[in-house]
């Protein structure tokens, strides 16, 4: 593992990035909107009491905080992995000096940088204008830091072993869909989790999509018990664990079945 050229590679990319800034802050926008309309939707049916114990202050805080760990987590990378692996640009990433991973790590961690120069300011003017409520402690805030980290290390992992099957399957990106799709519905997107109604909020508990992007909201915003956090921790590091060695399998098994001409 050659680091010291992963970190330069990782800077290269981002300067790079940083040209057409534009063109990604309109993506980010785009990735706010679902979210948002969210926001709006709860907070007004909450009008001045409370809807499912939620006031309308704390559907805008949770939803402000998860729009800014949705961008977070959101591995944007693996939407483009499969069209390397099929286009056969895949052989420039195995003939650099370098392990594959930085070239994926390079595109990922220069665009969360370029997303949050937009996605902060806006969120920051967004909280000025709507005035969320939010009643944290310093422990709850530093958990919320560490599972959005794991959050995004699962995010990233699970849609890379779904990109990787690109090796076999033409449009693998159907899966990436699929599971933006579930994201949205059991993550906390769509309705904070303890909105969701008998077998659905059973499901969410269970599939990795909660853990992706709503888990570490809920630690940051709600006052979620010792047992609760570390249920949530639990569920997340064993889903990555999951998700790496499917990585991991696939990968190895992918490059021994690749092949490519041009690119």
């Amino acid at each position: 593992m050659n680091h010291r050229g992963g970190f330069a590679l990782i800077k290269a990319t981002w300067f790079s990035w940083m040209q057409y800034r534009s063109f990604f802050f309109v993506l980010a926008f785009g990735w706010m909107i679902p979210p948002l309309v969210a926001l709006f939707v709860w907070s007004a049916a909450a009008g001045e009491g409370s809807l499912g114990g939620f006031t309308r202050g704390e559907f805008i805080t949770y939803y402000l905080v998860l729009v800014l760990v949705n961008q977070i987590t959101y591995a944007q990378v693996n939407w483009t992995v499969g069209d390397i692996i099929r286009e056969g640009t895949l052989n420039h990433w195995l003939l650099k000096p370098l392990s594959a991973i930085y070239q994926a790590l390079s595109s990922e961690l220069a665009g969360k940088v370029v997303y949050l120069i937009f996605v902060i300011p806006v969120g920051l003017l967004l909280a000025i204008l709507l005035k969320p409520e939010i009643q944290t402690t310093p422990i709850n805030f530093v958990l919320s830091l560490v599972a959005t980290l794991f959050a995004w290390g699962l995010r990233f992992a699970w849609g890379f072993w779904l990109a990787i099957l690109a090796f076999w399957i033409t449009r693998a990106d159907s899966f990436l869909a699929l599971q933006d799709s579930l994201v949205f519905i059991f993550s906390g997107m769509v309705a904070p989790i303890p909105l969701l109604q008998g077998s659905l909020q059973q499901i969410a508990n269970i599939l990795p999509f909660r853990y992706m992007v709503g888990f570490p909201v809920e630690i940051l915003v709600y006052d979620l018990s010792n047992k609760a956090i570390l249920f949530g921790f639990l569920m997340q590091l064993t889903w990555l664990a999951i998700a790496v060695l499917l990585s991991r399998t696939l990968w190895v098994k992918g490059i021994r079945h690749y092949s490519a001409v041009g690119g």
